[in-house]
């Protein structure tokens, strides 16, 4: 193929990256084919710390801290005992990070969880976590972000009515939109705008703690008195309470899904991912006891949206601004999820395991463009026409089926692969514990609800024919790989991309 297919100036000019203050490689001398060498059409190493920082903390805090941190305390049974799974959750998911910083620094290649288990198991195991994650979890997960964001944004603007369903879907379909827009248009202004929407919310979660650990230490401690007494005798809803905070700080996985694009990997990943783990926790700690402070358990359980019923005993009018400062984090997390799992379906078609399409690269903005609009079109579809609560249902246990599997790649690459470079090498009992973790809570779903986890297993299991039928058998039909080469060849003009040089 050509390296230069498209040569058409592009029809929206003013959205060129020049105006986004990046410098345009194909105009920089004056001709479109006559760039300079030196401007290769590449994804380009702009994932800082501090960007690599805001990917981690902005993508782990979504909707859920502000709205509904109270299954823990459903199922706990307990103030004290909430808390301590709080912690406890928020030190095991910093076991699962570690050990994605060890294979993160000793596998540079982006792409996560299926990179991993590429490397340790094979391209059949690897192609089934990528087909379950391309028909189901990822457009399911990003709809459910970006619904949460649609209904929060016109939430001000409706009070005190509830917010019409189909107002929620358009502004949602439009927060998605934009979000691929952006991340479409430039890798620089994603990171920036990631870097804004954290603090934002690191905002949002101090206007929550200052005034609830100042009552706190003024001797507002009613709520924590007996704060072990479990309400009920049995601590069978434990488990379930695991699940819900285990749900709580995923997200720590995401810097590895774009590695290579990553500054000076071997620091920048394990220092990233220990300084975010370090604050979430912090926060999601101090979060839970500031609202334990002025809400009693039985208020916190009856509350429709937490943060919102705190709000309004402290503060009074200023309670409205909590539906925006929600919406903006659930820009974040659909922000910072977009720009990660884009680069699993780069690596995945650089690995012939996906159209050709999707490893191009757009000649001028240097972002991988196919690769973030190909989730659209299924997004927009379960939005507006699926059931996404079922969905999520089916698919949520597998996001842990396969984090383990992957963990356990790492336990079994220091056994086959003993000279690999380990830049970062954490104890090998740090990912016996994880591993063990995430498939606890695998056997957890299947018992608690084996009709939905089972209807998961199957939906997944539909990627071995796919995977045969698609990628093991070399000698496709001559009119399919005729349709499929006239396919991307399309495309490549229409979106203006090429291949990457290496």
């Amino acid at each position: 193929m050509p390296r230069r297919t498209v040569s058409v100036p592009h029809p929206k000019a003013d959205l060129t990256p020049s105006n986004f203050g990046e410098k345009d490689p194909l105009k920089s001398n004056g001709d479109s084919h006559a760039g300079a060498p030196e401007e290769k059409v590449e994804l380009r190493k702009k994932v800082t710390l501090l960007r690599g920082i805001s990917i981690i903390i902005g993508t782990i805090i979504g909707a859920g801290i502000f709205i509904s941190p109270k299954g823990i305390l459903k199922n706990s049974g307990s103030v004290g005992m909430s808390l301590v799974v709080w912690i406890a959750c928020g030190i095991l998911s910093l076991f699962g990070a570690l050990s994605y910083a060890e294979l993160g620094t000793c596998i540079k290649k982006s792409g996560g969880h299926y990179t991993y288990i590429l490397e340790a198991f094979g391209p059949q195991m690897a192609f089934v976590r990528l087909w379950a994650d391309m028909i189901a979890i990822r457009p399911a997960g990003l709809a459910v972000i970006a619904l949460a964001f649609g209904r929060y944004i016109l939430e001000p603007i409706f009070m005190p009515c509830g917010v019409p369903e189909i107002a929620v879907k358009l502004a949602t379909a439009i927060g998605i939109t934009m979000v691929m827009y952006l991340n479409s248009m430039s890798v620089s202004w994603t990171a920036r705008l990631q870097i804004f929407l954290t603090f934002s919310k690191l905002l949002a979660i101090a206007i929550i703690i200052v005034p609830g650990l100042y009552l706190l230490f003024k001797g507002e401690t009613k709520n924590f008195e007996n704060a072990f007494e479990v309400n009920t005798a049995d601590l069978t809803g434990l488990p379930l309470a695991f699940y819900s905070g285990m749900y709580a700080y995923a997200g720590w996985f995401y810097l590895n899904f774009v590695t290579e694009e990553v500054e000076n990997p071997e620091r920048t990943v394990p220092l990233a991912i220990c300084i975010s783990m370090v604050i979430v926790m912090i926060c999601y700690t101090l979060t839970n006891v500031a609202y334990y402070t002025v809400m009693s358990a039985e208020e916190l359980l009856a509350s429709n949206a937490v943060a919102v019923t705190f709000a309004e005993k402290l503060m009074g009018n200023f309670s409205v601004a909590v539906p925006i400062f929600v919406a903006l984090s659930c820009f974040g997390s659909m922000n910072g999820c977009l720009f990660a799992i884009s680069r699993m379906f780069y690596v995945a078609s650089r690995e012939g395991q996906l159209p050709e399409v999707l490893s191009m690269i757009h000649i001028r903005r240097h972002t991988p463009l196919p690769a973030v609009i190909v989730l659209y079109p299924i997004t927009i579809l379960i939005l507006f026409l699926g059931d996404i609560y079922s969905l999520l249902n089916f698919m949520s246990f597998l996001r842990w089926f396969f984090i383990g599997v992957a963990v356990v790649g790492l336990i079994y690459l220091r056994y086959t692969r003993p000279d690999m470079p380990r830049p970062f090498k954490v104890p090998i009992i740090i990912p016996a514990v994880f591993s063990f973790t995430c498939f606890f809570m695998v056997f957890f779903s299947l018992y608690s609800d084996p009709i939905n986890t089972g209807i998961g297993f199957a939906i997944s299991l539909t990627g071995i024919p796919a995977y045969y039928i698609f990628i093991y058998i070399e000698r496709k039909p001559k009119w399919f790989q005729k349709f499929s080469d006239s396919v991307n060849r399309s495309l490549q003009i229409i979106l203006e991309v090429v291949p990457a040089e290496h």
